[in-house]
């Protein structure tokens, strides 16, 4: 028996010619796209208090200049007041990790010379975000300049949509963009005031006990807050392995603190701050970050949600179209 004759279309080969030149182009300007979806993130969350605002009757452009105006006095002003007590006590707080461990678990046999190897690098990668920090801001202002100009052209996208695809696929489109921009958005303001809100609690909570490094683990428990679950409970031992040192009373209010901040968050904070965005589940964020990291480092985790938010909401939105569109055509199939 003759093996079978396997025929390739033309059209096989161009379509297999186009997605190869495709995946080529999206890995060498990949930093760019990077760059242009940070400026979605940014312009989906500024979106709403600038519609807000031009509501008010005043300029769109004003109201986008009064937001970005603020959010670079608060920003500037955050990097000028907390960035360098935040990395000094980052560093001194890594240095003297094993001693805390240490002391904090005498009965445990641990190799405190190979715990302090291991974590070595953590000091030195503190230092080495905030050069690039300081040595990106281009790149960051780059990216505001584009999310400001996404902000102010949104109201023409509708305009272009519907000359690309035609009115009635355009508008569709448009839709689905919509609610990525209203989950996405609110996902990001809900995850930063989350964070800044634990952030501060936690502050309050360490100065008023008088623990070290107080403004490193509020940052560390707000950061934390964007994993579900498992991350209040992470924020929490480096705060009990210090207070443990000092006495068990104090690792007892310590863990108390925690505890009660973590119930506010849960009945009082979260209820009302992401009452309007569709969570994912803390199984799928977790997995996000994990896959994030490992494929992107810290860039990776940032946006692993955001990205894994805008696909999930895409492909909701075109599978409602296409079951819209099969409806329709079955409503209006002639009847035989």
């Amino acid at each position: 028996m003759f093996p079978t004759k396997i025929e390739i279309s033309h059209k096989t080969i161009l379509f297999t010619i186009i997605i190869l030149l495709s995946l080529w182009f999206v890995y060498h300007v990949l930093d760019i796209l990077i760059f242009i979806f940070v400026a979605f993130i940014l312009m989906s969350a500024f979106k709403p208090i600038v519609d807000f605002i031009e509501s008010k009757k005043l300029p769109r452009i004003a109201g986008a200049l009064i937001i970005y105006l603020l959010f670079l006095s608060v920003l500037g002003l955050l990097i000028t007041i907390l960035l360098p007590p935040v990395i000094t006590q980052s560093v001194h707080f890594i240095d003297t990790l094993p001693v805390f461990i240490r002391n904090a678990l005498p009965f445990i046999n641990l190799d405190t010379q190979l715990i302090s190897t291991q974590i070595a690098p953590l000091s030195q990668n503190i230092f080495k975000v905030t050069i690039d920090v300081f040595s990106n801001i281009i790149t960051l202002f780059t990216i505001i300049v584009v999310s400001f100009y996404l902000l102010l052209e949104r109201k023409h996208v509708s305009v272009y949509f519907k000359d690309l695809f035609g009115s009635a696929v355009g508008e569709k489109f448009l839709q689905g963009l919509e609610k990525v921009e209203e989950r996405l958005g609110a996902w990001v303001r809900g995850q930063v005031m989350l964070g800044l809100i634990i952030g501060v609690m936690t502050f309050i909570a360490l100065m008023i006990l008088g623990l070290p490094y107080p403004l490193t683990l509020a940052i560390f428990a707000g950061i934390l807050e964007v994993i579900p679950i498992i991350g209040p409970i992470i924020s929490m031992i480096p705060a009990i392995l210090i207070a443990v040192t000092i006495s068990p009373l104090m690792a007892g209010i310590t863990f108390a603190s925690y505890l009660i901040i973590q119930q506010v968050e849960a009945h009082i904070v979260v209820p009302v701050m992401m009452k309007k965005v569709s969570g994912l589940p803390p199984i799928v964020t977790i997995l996000s970050l994990m896959i994030g990291a490992k494929l992107g480092g810290i860039i990776g985790a940032l946006l692993a949600i955001p990205l894994l938010i805008t696909i999930l909401t895409g492909v909701g939105e075109y599978l409602k179209f296409k079951q819209v569109k099969l409806k329709s055509a079955e409503r209006n199939k002639p009847s035989v």
